[in-house]
């Protein structure tokens, strides 16, 4: 078998059972990628054989709400804390001590959870789109990072966090919305990014004045697909996985405010990370907006090793831009991160 391809696994334990796509060899240096919200696995499927083929143990998790991962029935099993313990159970069923921990959408809290309340179990991290310090310390923090020459007070108190309102306000109505036509939800969510929007209110702003996603209809519009994106037998798989589980354990990843907030203060180090740390903020992503506002500003004070960069893309940087978001991991681990390079570990597992 090349180093590259990609072969699925299973992991379980008496609370959780987590699936997994892998790339690399098996004893090669260990980079873990969470997708977010509502993706799977698959997000990574342009990421995972690059880093496999440099040698690199590429993994990815279904996370728990999603594919064929655990899927469990109350708000509370969505909390951070139930996700951070997931992944410390993978990583020690696969035995493991450390890992390159990346993270994008909510895969991104997840991931910095995991970092900085358990800092003995990452070389690094890295985040695509969403920076440290912000959606895990919840919504009024977030509320308090909004450009308000984009979104006036008076307009947009909520600014582009609105729809996070929406769900703890009209959680039924919002899963039936995205349950209603599944694939057309997908295919909706899947659009690349496009420089047009910058400086405007984006659509995630509007939520609750419109009656709830898709503008109130109740149901996703039948939009052409994005090919830029996905391909149809990745938008197919998605939507599968999403019929199949339904949509109550993605959207309950948004009903831990409180929970999330008090997991947030209880993290190692004062929340301070030292670890080297990449950020990849999308040009294009006007919900995560991190170049003209301030939401990133709390991660340049509690990550003292901090990289930055910017991708030409909108929110799904890695399936919308694979090349450039490769380029700039694969430079940052090289450059940035040289105890988790292949080259150093001699076919040894740590």
């Amino acid at each position: 078998m090349t180093p590259f391809a990609i072969t699925e696994h299973t992991v379980r334990s008496a609370r959780h059972t987590t699936f997994y796509l892998a790339a690399g060899p098996a004893d090669g240096p260990l980079v873990i990628f969470l997708h977010g919200w509502p993706e799977l696995s698959i997000s990574w499927r342009h990421q995972l054989p690059a880093l496999g083929a440099l040698g690199f143990r590429a993994i990815a998790p279904d996370m728990r709400g999603y594919g064929r991962s655990s899927v469990y029935d109350t708000h509370q099993a969505y909390a951070l804390e139930e996700i951070t313990a997931d992944m410390i159970e993978l990583i020690e069923q696969i035995g493991r001590e450390k890992a390159v921990w990346i993270g994008h959408d909510w895969g991104s809290p997840a991931m910095w959870s995991v970092v900085s309340h358990h800092p003995d179990r990452a070389h690094a991290a890295a985040s695509l789109c969403v920076p440290y310090a912000s959606i895990e310390r919840g919504i009024d923090h977030l509320v308090a990072l909004v450009d308000r020459r984009v979104y006036p007070q008076e307009e947009y108190p909520a600014g582009q966090w609105d729809y996070m309102r929406f769900y703890e306000e009209s959680f039924p109505a919002a899963t039936r919305a995205f349950e209603a036509n599944v694939y057309n939800t997908v295919k909706a969510l899947f659009r690349k990014g496009s420089p047009a929007g910058k400086k405007k209110p984006t659509g995630t702003a509007f939520i609750r004045r419109k009656g709830g996603w898709f503008g109130g209809t109740g149901e996703a519009p039948d939009l052409p697909h994005d090919t830029d994106v996905v391909s149809e037998e990745d938008l197919r798989s998605y939507a599968a996985a999403l019929t199949r589980n339904g949509f109550f354990g993605p959207d309950s990843w948004y009903m831990n405010d409180a929970a999330n907030i008090a997991f947030s203060a209880r993290a190692a180090n004062g929340g301070l990370i030292d670890l080297p740390v990449l950020f990849l903020a999308a040009e294009f992503d006007y919900t995560c907006e991190s170049i003209d506002s301030d939401l990133a500003q709390p991660m340049r004070t509690y990550c003292r090793n901090l990289t930055e960069a910017r991708i030409a893309s909108g929110h799904w940087m890695a399936q919308e831009c694979p090349a450039a978001v490769n380029a700039a991991l694969v430079g940052w681990l090289a450059t940035g991160v040289p105890e988790a390079w292949p080259d150093r570990f001699s076919r040894r597992s740590v």
